[in-house]
Order: structure tokens, then C-alpha cells, then sequence
């Protein structure tokens, strides 16, 4: 039987849900107009002031906002309170640049770990659960988060942080962890990691993982499912908007259901910036209509996804996304096609690959080159040339299948790509553009 943290809320009614939004933004676009002058003045210069606002349906006469307004706003320009009223920052990690530091009052985190509690139960948390944390603390908004809301649900905490692969293994077989929370790519590294101890499914204590803060593939879902015989659930978040939690799956892992009593989704054309219909995929883009210290409105993800409001069979009515495809601005553009690292990490999974990999992309001559380094798994390897060689045609022609161009295949040793504990660096550009 599924069950729900806040089940008032997660089961609510389509037209409870708009009202709540309605009534939320309105009340949110009037304190960032008195509180934010860096946003009122982008308002003022589009002629509109709080009274245009009466709903959902106005939202899209509100101006955008985008990673390089929050730059050029670094570090106090967006904030919604005084500093008196703030408690936390937390930051981003900088993977596309300069760091974002977002700030938050004490009601803004009990909303956020509300968020990520329900995250837990929707993976089969319970007050009878442990829960081991092995997102990074700290300045990363994943074990802060994550650890909140699991001492919301009454789990058994067990703050890890990242790292230490040796240490979590231990906690996770000495304490009977049943849940772990940390990056898919680490998830996919203590998965190898147990193997390479000899356990199996059965001699781990697991039962569910919650794992976010990159890209990831189905491929690679069930995969860790395999590996460590527990359920691997999706959790997204931005720093931007809070962390993780903004959107979470259920048991039916189709995607991801958003926390719309807190965060208005839309779906853009990057190119128009118009609506796309449910279903297409386009950019994310979200208003925070709770947040106080930090109120980001029409706040561009640059996450690449499409919405479905179809009935979910868990119960939950909030609207679900579905797992980014990637980056409209790490999109990579190679000769002329659209790339994205989660297509290539399909095709190496599919041919039995392990989740370990790097994109190395350069210009050589004028032309783009593509050229992806894979690890093979210790059965593969092989000193015979000719086994190599056959290997490397069979992924170059799979890549050229999937991605309509052709690129350049390494195979390289077992464990000689660095391995994450944080977000993996799956793309090096070396292309001066």
C-alpha cells in the first residue's frame, strides 16, 4: 500500500492545487516587488506591476530569470529578506560557473525537508528505516537536505557525507542501512565496489537508493537495481530553488511527481520561449511561490524534460516530470548535432559497459571531434588487439545509430577513468568556443 508524508497534500485535488498556486503567487510576485528591486525593475521595464498578476494564467507575462541574472546579482541582489531573517546559505557547485549562493530562513528549510521527507516515504520510508546519506555536506544542498527530511520520516540518520567508500560499506552492513541517498554515479561505484567484495544482493541490507544531482539513464537505474538489489528512485532539485525535493519518484518510477504546492512548473521552446503541450520536451522553468528568503520566479533550469499530468497509480496528483535528457546549455553541439551525454551513456549500458566513461570534445582542422573513452569491465579486458578493435567498431557504430554522427571509441583498463564521489565530469570540452 502506498503511503504519503503530507497525504492531504500529495492527494489533493487538480483544482485545490490551482488554488493554492493562484492564491501563492500572487502573495509571492507582490514580496518580490517590494522586496527584490533587482526583479521589480526587470517587472517595471516590461509595464507591469503586482496588480497585472491574479493567478496562473498571468504567469507568463512575468520576465524570466536566468543563471546570469543571479551572477549578476551575487551575492544579496535577489534576496527576499532581511539577513536577520536568514539562517543558512547553501551553494551550488559550481558545474557550469561561478558559484550561486542562495539563502533561506528557518520556515524555508522546514518547507524544503518537508519536501525531501516526501521523497523518503514515496521510496518506502519509515520511522523503522535507517538512512544513510552519503550526498556531500557542507556547501552542496544534497546531505543537508536529504538528512532533514529523513529526521522528518524518524528514520535512523546516518550523515556519511561523500567518500570514504571503505567506511559506507561498513555502516551500511554493521548499522542495516536500508536506504542510502547519494549521486547516481557513486550509487553505481559502491555497487562495484560490494561486488568486488563478493556480496551479493542477498548480504545487502538495502532496499531502496534515492539518487539525484546529475543526469542518469535507465540503463543505468537498473543496473544499480541489479548490483545491489534494492529500488532505485529519482529525486531532483536545484540549489536555485531550494535542493533536492522539488520533484521525486514513487513506486511506479515514471517520473518524477513536482511539489506544486510549492513550485509552479513550465515547459518552454528554448528557442521561442513559448509553452510546449504535455508530453514534448522542452526547457524547465520554475516559480518558487513559498520560498521567502530566496524567491526566484520564471527561473530558467536550462534541464530539458516534458510534464505529464496523466493519472499516476500511486495516488499522488501533482503533476510528474520526467528524468532531464540533458542540458539545453551542456546540450553539447558537435558538428551541427545535438548531443547529450545521457544518449552515449544509453548506448555503452545497453552493450554491457560499466556506468564509468569520458566525452572528449575538440577541433581539429576546423571540424569537431568526438572522441569517448569507456572503461571495460575486468571480464573484457584483454591484451588480444583484434577482440579490442571489434568491440571499438561495435560502439562507434551504436553511438552513429543513436546519435547520427560518428565518434572516435577508446576502450580503456578496469578503474583507470577517476572515479566521483560528487558529481561525475562526464564531458571535456577542449574546443575554444
Amino acid at each position: 500500500m502506498e503511503r504519503y508524508y503530507q497525504p492531504e497534500i500529495e492527494t489533493a485535488s487538480r483544482e485545490q492545487i490551482r488554488a493554492w498556486q493562484d492564491e501563492r503567487l500572487v502573495k509571492q510576485v507582490k514580496h518580490v516587488w517590494d522586496n527584490v528591486p533587482y526583479y521589480r525593475k526587470k517587472m517595471e521595464e516590461k509595464g507591469l506591476t503586482p496588480d497585472d498578476i491574479k493567478g496562473v494564467e498571468d504567469l507568463k507575462k512575468l520576465p524570466f530569470l536566468t543563471k546570469a541574472d543571479l551572477r549578476e546579482a551575487y551575492p544579496y541582489g535577489l534576496m527576499g529578506e532581511p539577513l536577520k531573517k536568514c539562517v543558512r546559505i547553501q551553494s551550488t557547485s559550481g558545474t557550469t560557473g561561478k558559484r550561486v549562493v542562495a539563502f533561506y530562513t528557518q520556515h524555508d528549510i522546514d518547507l524544503w525537508e518537508d519536501c525531501c521527507a516526501r521523497a523518503i516515504v514515496a521510496a518506502g520510508g519509515t520511522d523503522e528505516d535507517v538512512c544513510q546519506v552519503s550526498y556531500g555536506y557542507g556547501l552542496f544542498t544534497g546531505g543537508p537536505g536529504l538528512n532533514g527530511g529523513s529526521h522528518k520520516v524518524g528514520c535512523l540518520t546516518i550523515p556519511t557525507s561523500s567518500g570514504n567508500t571503505e567506511r559506507q560499506i561498513m555502516f551500511i552492513r554493521d548499522l542495516s542501512a536500508t536506504i542510502i541517498c547519494c549521486t547516481p554515479s557513486y550509487a553505481a561505484y559502491l555497487g562495484e565496489s560490494m561486488k568486488e567484495m563478493g556480496l551479493g544482493p542477498d548480504d545487502i541490507p538495502l532496499k531502496a537508493g534515492i539518487f539525484g544531482a546529475e543526469a542518469w539513464s535507465e540503463e543505468m537505474r537498473q543496473e544499480i537495481q541489479k548490483t545491489m538489489g534494492i529500488k532505485a528512485y529519482d529525486i531532483y532539485g536545484l540549489t536555485e530553488l531550494s535542493g533536492p525535493g522539488v520533484a521525486f519518484e514513487c513506486s511506479e518510477q515514471t517520473g518524477m511527481h513536482i511539489n506544486e504546492d510549492h513550485f509552479i512548473a513550465e515547459v518552454i521552446d528554448p528557442d521561442t520561449l513559448e509553452p510546449v503541450p504535455d508530453g514534448t520536451y522542452g526547457e524547465l522553468v520554475f516559480t518558487a511561490i513559498t520560498k521567502e528568503a530566496f524567491p526566484l520566479i520564471r527561473y530558467r533550469t536550462r534541464d530539458i524534460v516534458k510534464l505529464s499530468h496523466e493519472p499516476c497509480s500511486c495516488g499522488r496528483t501533482h503533476v510528474k516530470m520526467s528524468k532531464p535528457r540533458g542540458r539545453s546549455d551542456d546540450m553539447l553541439i558537435i558538428r551541427g548535432v545535438n548531443v547529450f551525454p545521457s544518449q552515449i551513456e544509453t548506448v555503452l549500458l545497453n552493450k554491457g559497459y560499466p556506468a564509468n566513461y569520458q566525452i572528449i570534445v575538440d577541433r581539429v582542422n576546423n571540424t569537431d571531434t568526438l572522441d569517448v573513452q569507456v572503461e571495460m569491465t575486468p571480464e573484457m579486458f584483454t591484451d588480444n588487439m583484434g577482440e579490442i578493435a571489434a568491440r571499438q567498431k561495435d560502439l562507434v557504430d551504436g553511438l552513429k545509430s543513436m546519435l547520427g554522427l560518428k565518434a572516435k571509441v577508446s576502450l580503456v583498463a578496469p578503474k583507470s577513468i577517476v572515479r566521483s564521489e560528487g558529481k561525475a565530469v562526464r564531458v571535456i570540452d577542449k574546443r575554444k568556443i
